[in-house]
């Protein structure tokens, strides 16, 4: 398959399918915006406006579920403020807290199965240094351009990485989440598939997820192709159709495009620093970057496939060289005219992540003022958010809401 598609083609295979796009658009609105997703294609201001109505419940046309508040708050890796990311601990610690959608990186093992690690490099997010069994494993590889030396996933079979325990990536940081380092294990996404469906039925409501394919282009050369065992896990458990709870996210358009045509579910495209090319773009030579796929023909061409965009929050708000931030680009604007949403990324509660203007004090590990950040953001009119806390998430949406 080529790495994208024209929108002559997608426009004229979308008319075909009986106004596919449209409804999965007009639905995920309602999801997404509750009260407001009437008003998908106003202006940011409009938009902004109508979500500090709180998103009230309006359910989902088909399947009934409850749609979600505005903004919406999304446990970036499970409460990965809290705990060692991509755990079930992390998972349920978000979604005890109250966390709208929870999200899961997808990696391959080398029997085909899909697990959660941010990436497929394992050698900082679990203990598999620590086994002597797997230290012939340790090697290097390119993935995407940058060279890294340790241990990956595509190289052992879930029964192996069941035996590994999980730990904190970032422990200079985060020294409180070390303290449950091997704790728990290296999840597979049906494990998680299954938690949901049980907390669901717990807590009388779907479970929203958030899954993201890490690395496409590079696990298909490997004959580890990611979307078509999703897609599989996603019809087993009801997540495939167009008002199901889940959204499918990439960095790769490509992979996208591929979901498409595999499931109706809500597809949103990552996007990261403007200067930069998603990776199927640089295998297929593509010369877009980032910069050209935030322009309103860009994000024309992404709406003709997907649902939404999850952009970098500075693609939102720059900062200038001191780390500040400046005024806010049309972004927001530009998405909601084409009818895309947008879930940028990430916030959290340190002074090292946040935008200079809200730290605090000098210690980078210490938490900043992210309740002013949250704000301001908020006040651009996105739909939601990405967030190691979500506890602070959910406070600053409720000040948002009711301000």
């Amino acid at each position: 398959m080529g790495t994208q598609e024209s929108r002559q083609s997608q426009d004229s295979r979308k008319s075909n399918e009986q106004g596919h796009t449209a409804g999965r658009r007009a639905l995920l609105g309602a999801a997404v915006l509750g009260a407001g997703g009437a008003v998908l294609g106003l202006p940011a201001t409009a938009r902004a406006d109508d979500a500090k109505t709180g998103g009230a419940s309006a359910g989902m046309s088909g399947g009934g579920y409850r749609s979600l508040p505005v903004p919406t708050i999304i446990a970036h890796r499970g409460a990965s403020g809290y705990r060692p990311e991509h755990t079930l601990g992390s998972y349920q610690l978000a979604l005890d807290l109250g966390a709208h959608v929870i999200e899961q990186d997808l990696v391959p093992t080398k029997d085909g199965h899909l697990v959660c690690r941010h990436e497929n490099d394992i050698t900082g997010t679990t203990d598999v240094a620590a086994h002597p069994e797997f230290a012939g494993r340790k090697t290097t590889k390119v993935v995407d351009g940058v060279s890294y030396t340790g241990w990956f996933t595509e190289d052992f079979t879930l029964a192996e990485l069941k035996t590994l325990r999980a730990k904190e990536r970032i422990p200079g940081n985060r020294q409180e989440n070390t303290l449950y380092d091997g704790r728990w294990e290296i999840p597979s996404f049906e494990e998680v598939l299954r938690w949901a469906d049980k907390e669901g039925r717990k807590r009388g409501r779907h479970i929203w997820l958030h899954v993201e394919t890490k690395h496409p282009t590079y696990f298909r050369k490997l004959g580890l192709g990611l979307e078509e065992p999703l897609a599989k896990l996603l019809r087993k458990y009801g997540r495939h159709k167009k008002n199901s709870p889940v959204f499918l996210q990439s960095f790769e358009p490509s992979s996208i495009q591929r979901l498409n045509r595999l499931v109706d579910s809500p597809l949103v495209v990552l996007l990261s620093g403007a200067a930069t090319r998603p990776w199927d773009f640089v295998e297929a030579g593509d010369p877009r970057t980032v910069a050209d796929l935030v322009k309103p023909e860009g994000l024309a061409w992404i709406a003709s496939y997907a649902n939404g965009i999850g952009p970098t929050l500075d693609l939102v708000i720059p900062r200038d060289s001191g780390g500040r931030l400046t005024t806010p680009t049309t972004l927001v604007a530009d998405a909601h005219a084409e009818g895309l949403i947008l879930h940028p990324y990430t916030m959290r509660n340190e002074n090292t992540f946040l935008p200079a203007d809200f730290r605090k004090g000098t210690d980078a590990n210490a938490y900043g003022d992210a309740f002013g950040a949250f704000k301001v953001y908020f006040e651009t009119g996105i739909d939601g958010i990405f967030t190691d806390n979500a506890d602070t998430g959910l406070l600053a949406h409720a000040d948002f809401v009711n301000s």
